[in-house]
């Protein structure tokens, strides 16, 4: 008998979504954005969403498992991770001292993502805070040529890097949560 959870879903029209379309949160208030800077914002507010939903429901004793061994990936440790992320890319932006890192030395993010409920408030607390903290550096900064920082990165790849970090770490919770609870979906 395996111990994988079984597959399944909340939507009803669609078997193979997360969500039905009218119960889901993302950009569903008819026409999409105008201008490329409001679609660039418009798919990273979605994929930090996908992300909160890949994680909703669960506690912190499924939000800290494990995927395979060796990997020490998680969806707790996504969400260390991204908050980890959203800080460094001020350090890309910013001509000053970097920012310190907010869970130490490397895989600390994800190593440091145990089963607490305190680990689980704190991690979505700095995600959201560091998430501001971004978009706060980024907003007097619309020209999307404009370059930033020591290393010269324009604003537009820096909304493109965001978008695919977010994206393929997306993929990842897919995978995670199917693992934990069997829910699988868009």
């Amino acid at each position: 008998m395996s111990e994988q959870p079984a597959r399944w879903t909340r939507a009803t029209v669609y078997p193979d979504m997360w969500a039905d379309p009218d119960d889901d949160p993302r950009n569903n208030e008819g026409a999409g954005s105008e201008g490329e800077l409001a679609t660039l914002r418009d798919y990273l507010t979605d994929y930090r969403l996908t992300l909160r939903m890949k994680c909703e429901g669960l506690d912190a004793e499924q939000l800290a498992r494990r995927s395979v061994p060796p990997s020490t990936m998680s969806l707790l440790g996504l969400v260390r991770h991204l908050a980890e992320v959203e800080r460094d890319w001020r350090n890309w932006i910013g001509d000053g001292e970097p920012l310190p890192k907010l869970y130490g030395g490397r895989d600390a993010d994800f190593d440091g993502a145990v089963a607490e409920q305190a680990e689980v408030e704190a991690a979505h607390c700095a995600l959201a805070r560091e998430q501001g903290a971004t978009d706060a550096a980024l907003a007097g900064h619309p020209d999307l040529g404009e370059r930033l920082g020591k290393d010269g990165i324009s604003v537009r790849e820096l909304m493109v890097h965001r978008i695919e970090e977010y994206a393929r770490h997306c993929g990842h919770a897919d995978l995670l949560r199917e693992c934990v609870d069997g829910r699988v979906g868009q």
